[in-house]
């Protein structure tokens, strides 16, 4: 006769028995309670609610919920830095259980009541994140409203644009400026479309499928200020996408701020002299007394490669099986460092770009001294002559090798030259002798001809400074909204809590 298998599980269950290895504490609890500070005032504003929204349904008894409230409004009122988090007691939420239970007992595990400590988290770095959001929002359109103004100012500032680091058009430096205005305008767009994905409450989703104390997860969102919840528990509990997207748009926004400065640094070299920084943007050399250093540009560049370090790092981290706490603990710190971060760089680059001094003289005789015309030049003969534009193209190029060889700059170009060069490589020539070319080779005729929308021409680029401006403006009003929105229902929920110990002490 045979026996039947044990069926016992051999993997113990239940709650630890022992506490935390030394090197988890060193390791873990450490990460978590590193980002204490930017969860403190959310948990104390989603315990808050969670204890007002507990009352309303009668779970919570009248005495614990005054007791706990006057605990909370209590720690509201303490800074981060100085309230008791220990990575000896486990994550920050430990020792706010902790603390909670010292000073009022097994009242304090009313808290847990229907809701995981990771909830209370999720909410608190939605609240902490939002701030930011708007912040960086402001922040942004001040830096291209300062570069729009700098661009108006250098409107008729002639300048060889450049690509591959190479002269390519007559242009002006103001219509080189304004080109990273627009990149800034779409990267502020999408941080407050991802505000709206950012501002859905997670609360009373439970750890996965919710909780049996609670059929309606609307009065945590409305207090809260959130827009509404997030329709599905376990999305609620474990959604990475909104934060990816977040560390996307903030590397984009430094990514462009970057690309501004490592042209700024090549041009504020000796060998261009284009632009200079103002002092309090630069630093001395300790070494050669002649250097002043762009040293704020290497903040800038710097910066945006660590950004970038940040999202890849997140990505990886996210890279794993549905329901991880690792997606979130690192979340906790790498989302808001990387928002404050953008934000000081953002104030920077605002700075660099306003007290920037600019040197036109340079600017206009490189444009002077070399090729820029010469687009300009093979479209006229497309038009003059009648011929294709490969031919113009080849023409032109073969005129301009000449012309260098011979010292000659693109603007003492003759029709002559371009005679000789087209008759060498059509076997005809076009007529050109004593053609007056100096309208077509002239840098600031070039600009002045940029008539057409996004150009370079003066009243072009007013047109786009105008619509820019006005972008900007309802950008910077949204953002203030919603911030002023956030500290409306989050004082009112502090009010309310206040409102119901006073009530309580008043009986």
């Amino acid at each position: 006769m045979t026996s039947a298998p044990d069926s016992r599980r051999t993997r113990p269950e239940g709650f630890p028995q022992t506490g935390p290895a030394p090197e988890l504490v060193e390791s873990g609890f450490a990460i978590e309670n590193a980002d204490a500070s930017f969860l403190h005032r959310g948990l104390n504003l989603a315990d808050l609610a969670h204890v007002l929204d507990l009352a309303r349904r009668a779970i919570v008894p009248p005495d614990a919920e005054r007791a706990l409230l006057a605990l909370l409004l209590e720690v509201t009122g303490i800074p981060a830095e100085d309230f008791p988090y220990d990575p000896e007691f486990g994550e920050p939420y430990n020792s706010r259980e902790r603390f909670f239970v010292a000073r009022i007992g097994d009242v304090a595990g009313w808290l847990h009541a229907g809701r995981p400590r990771r909830e209370a988290a999720r909410v608190a770095l939605r609240l902490h994140l939002r701030r930011q959001l708007t912040e960086l929002v402001t922040e942004a359109v001040a830096t291209a409203l300062d570069t729009v103004a700098r661009a108006e100012e250098h409107a008729g500032t002639l300048l060889p644009d450049q690509t591959y680091l190479q002269q390519a058009q007559p242009s002006t430096f103001g219509h080189y400026l304004l080109s990273f205005v627009y990149s800034t305008v779409r990267d502020a767009r999408r941080l407050l479309d991802e505000l709206d994905v950012l501002n859905q409450s997670p609360g009373g989703a439970g750890c996965v499928n919710g909780t049996r104390l609670l059929e309606d997860r609307d009065p945590i969102a409305a207090v809260l200020g959130f827009d509404g919840v997030i329709p599905h528990t376990r999305d609620a509990m474990w959604q990475v996408d909104g934060l990816i997207h977040i560390l996307a748009t903030v590397a984009s926004l430094l990514s462009n701020f970057s690309k501004l400065a490592e042209d700024l640094e090549i041009f504020s070299s000796s060998e261009f002299d284009f632009v200079d920084l103002a002092d309090a943007y630069s630093r001395s050399s300790i070494l050669m007394p002649q250097k002043r250093n762009p040293y704020a540009l290497s903040i800038v560049r710097g910066a945006s490669g660590v950004v970038i370090g940040r999202l890849t790092g997140f990505l990886a981290v996210t890279k794993s099986p549905s329901a991880r706490s690792d997606n979130l603990i690192f979340a906790y710190g790498e989302v808001p460092r990387a928002l404050d971060l953008s934000l000081r760089i953002t104030r920077l680059m605002g700075g660099v770009v306003r007290t920037l001094r600019v040197n036109p003289e340079r600017m206009r005789q490189e444009l002077d001294r070399g090729y820029t015309q010469a687009t300009d030049l093979a479209e006229h003969l497309v038009q003059l002559v009648d011929v294709d534009y490969r031919t113009a193209y080849v023409v032109v190029g073969n005129t301009v090798r000449e012309a260098a060889r011979l010292g000659i700059p693109g603007g003492g170009i003759t029709g002559e030259m371009v005679d000789a060069a087209a008759l060498a490589h059509t076997g005809r020539s076009w007529g050109l002798a004593g053609t007056d070319l100096s309208a077509v080779l002239d840098p600031r005729a070039i600009v002045a001809s940029r008539q057409a929308e996004g150009g370079a021409a003066p009243a072009a680029l007013e047109r786009m400074t105008t619509t820019l401006r006005a972008q900007l403006r309802d950008l910077a009003a949204q953002a203030e909204q919603r911030a002023a929105g956030f500290e409306e229902a989050e004082l009112a929920l502090v009010a309310a809590a206040r409102a119901v110990v006073d009530g309580g002490a008043r009986r």
